[in-house]
């Protein structure tokens, strides 16, 4: 398909810079089948049903952005995904002032070198010296908080919560899934008093998630791939539940394309431990999901075209333009949809 299918007006008041105060208070567009209805977040115990199971991704968000300098050229570096203990896969701002074999001072005794230069550009980073790189990145590094953020304030001390969810336990992504972000104790426990299960996996998300498309044609888009486990208790608890008749509702784009990569044509969801590089567009036979709930995304964005793919191209276009009408805010910080096809 055509990726400028996907593109739509901004009006670029509508990205929010800041999360809504308390989480759960965010707008909520229910869009079920081609039928739209405007919500609070704090309402889904009621939009739910008592043997439905909310799908959360536990990764946390590392301090993955980093600042320094290579002689006299500065160089930014987001880490993407982990290669081993000491080695990371980079997207560098200024590479053409790096070279392979070149160190990078990242000040506060931080410093790696380029080891390898990829096809698409990234680099190879390994970090220098013994102490363990979450150490060296707590103290070196800083949130990476999306471009569209980035670009218009700076990154203070209330992201280190804000850009957080509650769920977050395993380090090791570099964005916060951040459907979940609107989740609070009073919230779960709401959903719990209504029979509303849920139940946790993990995909460490990739800075992959803000690169643009770059090209014309879907077919010819490469995702990055991003590193998932969804353990085998987990997998026949959800297995279990769907044949009970309950729903499986992704919480973010990231739970819902686990998910997809853990079943198989039988609908059934196998422990996974390992990358993905799925890539959902319309024509996409879901297999694992029965709803999601998600924030508002980008203009011809991957996660614009997997809504599209789930609910319909001209029902999502149909709701985006509800949504900016109706002043929805959008994007990380943004509010939120639930989504049943």
């Amino acid at each position: 398909m055509r990726v400028d299918l996907f593109d739509f007006d901004l009006p670029p008041e509508l990205i929010a810079l800041r999360p809504a105060v308390p989480r759960d208070s965010a707008k909520m567009l229910q869009v079920a089948g081609n039928q739209m209805s405007d919500h609070l977040v704090s309402d889904l115990p009621g939009l739910l049903g008592p043997d439905d199971i909310l799908v959360f991704n536990d990764t946390r968000v590392i301090p993955a952005q980093l600042t320094g300098t290579r002689g006299d050229a500065r160089i930014g570096a987001t880490l993407h995904k982990r290669v081993d203990l000491r080695r990371w896969q980079a997207f560098i701002r200024n590479a053409k002032r790096l070279r392979v074999g070149e160190t990078v001072d990242f000040g506060m005794d931080v410093a790696a070198e380029a080891e390898d230069k990829l096809p698409d550009g990234s680099f190879i980073l390994r970090f220098l010296g013994e102490e363990p790189v979450e150490l060296l990145l707590e103290r070196a590094g800083t949130m990476p908080l999306p471009p569209y953020i980035a670009s218009k304030r700076a990154i203070d001390e209330r992201d280190a919560d804000d850009y957080q969810t509650m769920f977050a336990r395993e380090k090791g992504a570099v964005a916060a899934p951040t459907a979940a972000l609107h989740f609070t104790d009073d919230l779960l426990a709401a959903l719990n008093a209504a029979g509303v299960g849920s139940e946790t996996l993990t995909l460490h998300v990739g800075a992959g998630t803000f690169l643009p498309v770059k090209v014309d044609e879907t077919d010819d888009h490469r995702m990055h791939s991003e590193w998932g486990r969804i353990d085998a208790a987990t997998a026949d608890r959800l297995n279990a539940a769907r044949a009970a008749g309950g729903r499986l509702i992704a919480v973010g784009t990231t739970s819902l394309r686990l998910l997809e990569s853990a079943t198989g044509e039988d609908g059934i969801i196998q422990p996974f431990e390992g990358d993905t590089d799925i890539f959902i567009t319309p024509g996409y036979k879901f297999r694992a999901i029965d709803g999601l709930m998600t924030n508002f995304h980008l203009p011809k964005s991957t996660l614009f075209m997997l809504v599209s793919a789930l609910m319909g191209l001209e029902t999502m276009q149909a709701a985006y333009a509800h949504a900016i009408a109706g002043g929805y805010r959008f994007y990380s910080y943004g509010d939120s949809s639930l989504l049943l096809p």
